[in-house]
């Protein structure tokens, strides 16, 4: 008799969990299996198996969710903001709240790689480039980073990279950088041995000031903040001439607002330029998910990190768009990388550029000048009742000198419902936005004790000599989508050029694309936790932290570990932190000189970069013949690297999606050495509810909350990368040199720019956990791993599986491997994934972990139904292959190497070797559900032979 799901789960996990019971025993069937404790016990190692029931309780409905939810919201009392420090009010359109934001076509896609069906998110994320691009007057910006602070990290890995720095040279910061950006590079430069100096760089005239400040050692880089971090607006032109006199790079951390009216960093000569875009239209949000960027002059653009997108053309020399140089995403470089990017902030760059289609050049200049004159008016009243100000020039900010009376002031402040900063005893910075009003003026300044300000007209009141005068978005789709009407319809059809979740399957190998439940993204913008910022005062914040809080124990009882830390904002992040903590839990112990990290040959590219980006030695462990690590080859480098072994980072199920029995011998052979074990998290969704990391052998993991709890994709980030550790790591967890709250005094320093990283998405994987509780959480694993192995039964006569485990059955994922058809017939994986399109699916993971092979996780949210779909589709075009392998047609020939196709392909000259019906309606595709491509198959060596990364003058394709 079949075992049935839990019965005592609520209603909500039947929802989450696509298949129905019927549809699981009919799987199981076909697999060879009785029941599903059946098919687990044999899949994984009961070494590893936990024997007790995960002890989370579940809510009782999606309606007692959001009640809990509300109540928590209530507990968080909002002020208006006038903190400030990179984080500002903003009037997020409503047009762009609902079409963008709240919308599954842009919230649940994936990452681009797939770019013939990614052409909506990736002109949204060319609109992103060009406006920072042309913001900052640099050539080349990238498609986002995590965030302000990060993004200065990253640019400091630049500069050292790019001047092929000595090891004793330094970088430079000014003292009035945002204080969580210096931290934050701070820990980054710690673990790498770069020395940071910080000093005020104002009156730097040339390089032998500089190398003063240096104490006589080499520059390599120049960090500025433009307005500083008190609100004054510098000249830094001789920093930046002192600087190229020196061999060193600068970089300007700008204010995109402002360098609407304030002239570019390009125009007085830096060579990179970092920020983030919170203030264009996305929410505070306690810290996040906001996109940083970066941008770039001329001939440094092959060191940018995260990802780049470029124009390039189709197979009929259409314009196209896609991902350029995919070495950008420099994981690829693995232990030779200075970036361990992965995740990027698509979601929220997506948001920004579209709060400046929706604006335009004018609108935005409208926006700058009415903040800038709020500015103005706010100082003139201070000087008026006798208030010193720090600066004369300013955008946005300003600081006041109150000799001792800090306190007082801020606490008058907030008396009046208003949240200022206490720089120090003796200073209070308030920052205004385009969300202040004059009543809101008019009581920061009684908090003063001086009359109401009477705002100017916001025409510059710096120098002439810094007033922008160059023009910036000249392009069309920045001058045209004004109207509420026009915008609607620009997102919709760029939408419609998307794969998202919401169409059908998307079935990537290790990335798990799960439902993103409607109740569990509610919370994300009510007020309550949106229009929060992340240094408001403990007290105005007790919802929201409790709700982290709890989050940090849930994951805890989940995984089996001791201490939880959500600040790292991208699973990149977690490992970096887990890293981090494992090399100063070493140093504590008197074990410094442990710096050796093995890694098995098939991890995640993002491994290596972490370790390298930790200041460790990456030593490779082979993969045996099973798709195992290699047992024999890690025991003699735990020989060789002993002494000075510091981790090993392995994945788990492995990244060939199989349950290895070696893992607990592994664990411990490590630990014999005196290593710590790092157990990846991103294959969780295999382990939940049956085995807990942190009991089996682990040490520390980092766990993506966009891939196994839920926080969608959002087209290539948003992501949160929690860091969980065992207790003798806990004191080496992140902190943050502005929260208390945000990790332990002895913490290694913050890893994101936020106390708590991407606090505002936190909500849904909280949802997700109080709906479906520890019994749904493991009916979830478990339907998981049902689904895979249903994949794979089916699939396996046609494309075989490449590696299995025990009884021949995966963990939540498989490899098809088509070697072997590839050989045969010439038809490639590139071919496979391309003709999935014109079946109505996104492709699987190409290559990865091993070239020529296809890594399909269905997950537990995808039904019978859409399982099949995708399996009669994979034989139908197995069967298209054969025709090539008979000599029916040639490869080139093929429908296979000249999908996808267009709409418009089937309408022009028809000159193939097969039929229209065939191209465009192979057996079994739905007419009614029918997806069609923008674009057909993209030349990615044209683009990368012609580098255009922000928006073409439509005369370029006028050819």
């Amino acid at each position: 008799m079949t075992h049935s799901m839990s019965s005592s789960t609520p209603d909500f996990v039947g929802r989450h969990i696509g298949p129905s019971q019927e549809e699981l025993e009919e799987m199981l069937q076909a697999i060879g299996y009785a029941d599903v404790e059946a098919l687990v016990d044999k899949a994984i190692p009961q070494t590893i198996r936990t024997s007790d029931a995960l002890a989370v309780e579940a809510a009782t409905s999606e309606a007692a969710v959001i009640a809990e939810l509300r109540e928590k919201a209530s507990r968080n009392r909002v002020l208006t903001s006038m903190i400030g420090l990179g984080y500002y009010g903003t009037h997020t359109p409503g047009v762009i709240r609902r079409n963008i934001l709240e919308n599954p076509a842009w919230y649940t896609a994936y990452t681009p790689y797939q770019p013939e069906i990614s052409q909506g998110r990736l002109e949204a994320l060319l609109n992103f480039q060009t406006v920072v691009a042309d913001l900052t007057g640099l050539t080349t910006s990238s498609a986002s980073l995590l965030d302000e602070g990060t993004a200065v990290a990253e640019a400091m890995a630049l500069m050292h990279r790019a001047t092929r720095a000595k090891d004793d040279s330094v970088l430079l910061i000014d003292a009035q950088v945002l204080p969580q950006s210096i931290a934050v590079t701070e820990t980054r430069a710690d673990a790498v041995g770069i020395d940071v100096v910080i000093a005020d760089l104002r009156k730097v005239t040339s390089a032998k000031d500089l190398e003063e400040f240096a104490g006589g050692r080499k520059v390599f880089g120049v960090v500025v903040q433009y307005p500083s971090a008190n609100g004054e607006i510098v000249d830094w032109s001789n920093v930046a001439c002192a600087a190229h006199d020196a061999g060193a790079l600068v970089t300007a951390a700008a204010d995109l607002l402002a360098l609407t009216l304030l002239k570019s960093p390009g125009e007085w000569g830096a060579d990179i330029a970092v920020g983030t875009s919170q203030r264009f239209g996305v929410p505070m949000g306690f810290g996040g998910p906001h996109a940083g960027y970066m941008s770039v002059r001329e001939g440094l653009e092959r060191n940018l990190p995260g990802r780049l997108v470029g124009v390039s053309v189709d197979a009929d020399g259409a314009q196209a768009f896609r991902l350029a140089l995919q070495t950008r995403e420099q994981h690829i470089r693995r232990e030779k990388a200075t970036s361990n990017i992965c995740t990027a902030q698509v979601l929220l760059a997506v948001m920004a550029s579209m709060y400046a289609v929706y604006h335009g050049p004018d609108g935005l200049r409208r926006i700058a000048r009415s903040v800038h004159g709020k500015a103005v008016g706010l100082a003139a009243a201070l000087r008026a009742g006798g208030v010193e100000l720090v600066a004369d020039s300013f955008f946005d900010t300003v600081t006041a000198v109150v000799n001792g009376s800090a306190d007082g002031v801020v606490e008058a402040a907030r008396e009046r419902g208003i949240n200022v900063w206490r720089v120090d005893a003796d200073h209070v910075s308030v920052s205004v936005d385009e969300t202040t009003t004059e009543p809101e003026l008019a009581a920061v300044a009684a908090a003063f004790g001086v009359n109401a300000p009477v705002p100017a007209d916001g025409e510059p009141t710096w120098a002439k000599s810094l007033v922008r005068e160059s023009e910036f978005l000249e392009h069309p789709v920045f001058n045209t989508h004004h109207s509420e009407t026009e915008m609607l319809r620009y997102l919709r059809g760029l939408a419609d050029r998307d794969y998202a979740l919401d169409r059908g399957m998307i079935p990537l190998g290790s990335c798990t694309m799960k439902l993103n439940a409607t109740t569990e993204m509610e919370a994300v913008t009510w007020p309550e936790f949106a229009n929060l910022h992340p240094f408001a005062p403990a007290e105005q914040t007790e919802g929201i932290r409790e709700l982290i809080d709890e989050l940090e124990q849930w994951l805890c009882a989940i995984t089996g570990y001791d201490s939880v830390s959500l600040q790292p904002n991208a699973g990149s992040q977690g490992e970096f932190a887990g890293l981090l903590a494992i090399h100063a839990y070493h140093e504590a112990n008197g074990n410094g000189h442990r710096n050796v990290c093995l890694i098995p040959a098939s991890a995640h590219g993002t491994n290596a970069a972490s370790a390298a980006m930790a200041g460790l030695k990456v030593v490779v462990v082979k993969t045996a013949p099973t798709g195992e690590v290699d047992m024999d080859d890690l025991k003699m480098k735990l020989k060789q690297h002993g002494e000075n072994l510091a981790a090993i980072m392995v994945t788990y199920p492995s990244t060939h999606g199989v349950y290895e029995d070696t893992i607990t011998e592994l664990c411990d052979l490590v630990h014999e050495a005196g290593g710590q074990v790092y157990v990846d998290g991103a294959n969780l969704n295999a382990l939940v509810g049956l085995a807990q990391p942190g009991v089996f052998g682990g040490d520390v993991s980092h766990l993506n909350l966009h891939k196994t709890f839920c926080i969608p994709h959002g087209g290539g980030g948003p992501g949160v990368g929690p860091v969980a550790v065992r207790s003798h790591l806990a004191p080496y967890l992140p902190n943050h040199p502005l929260s208390s709250h945000a990790g332990p005094d002895t913490g290694v320093g913050p890893i994101s720019a936020a106390p708590f990283g991407s606090a505002s998405i936190l909500p849904i994987s909280w949802a997700y956990v109080r709906l479906m509780g520890g019994a749904g959480l493991t009916d979830a694993t478990n339907a998981a791993v049902v689904n895979a192995n249903y994949v794979a039964s089916r699939l396996n006569e046609h494309y075989p599986v490449l590696y299995t485990g025990e009884g021949d059955l995966v963990a939540h994922e498989c490899i098809l491997d088509l070697r072997g058809l590839t050989k045969d017939s010439g038809i490639t994986v590139d071919d496979v994934a391309k003709r999935l399109i014109d079946y109505g699916f996104h492709a699987p993971t190409m290559s990865f972990p091993v070239a020529g092979t296809l890594m399909v996780e269905p997950t537990e949210s995808e039904s019978k139904f859409e399982l099949d779909r995708f399996c009669d589709a994979m034989i139908a075009i197995r069967g298209e292959i054969q025709d090539v392998m008979d000599g029916t047609i040639a490869a080139e020939d093929s429908v296979l190497r000249n999908a996808p196709h267009t709409a418009i392909s089937l309408a022009g000259e028809w000159d193939y070797k097969y039929s229209r019906k065939d191209a465009a309606y192979p057996e079994g595709v739905d007419p009614m559900r029918k997806y069609w491509a923008p674009v057909r198959r993209i030349d990615g060596a044209y683009g990368d032979r012609n580098l255009i990364c922000s928006c073409p003058a439509p005369e370029a394709y006028e050819d």
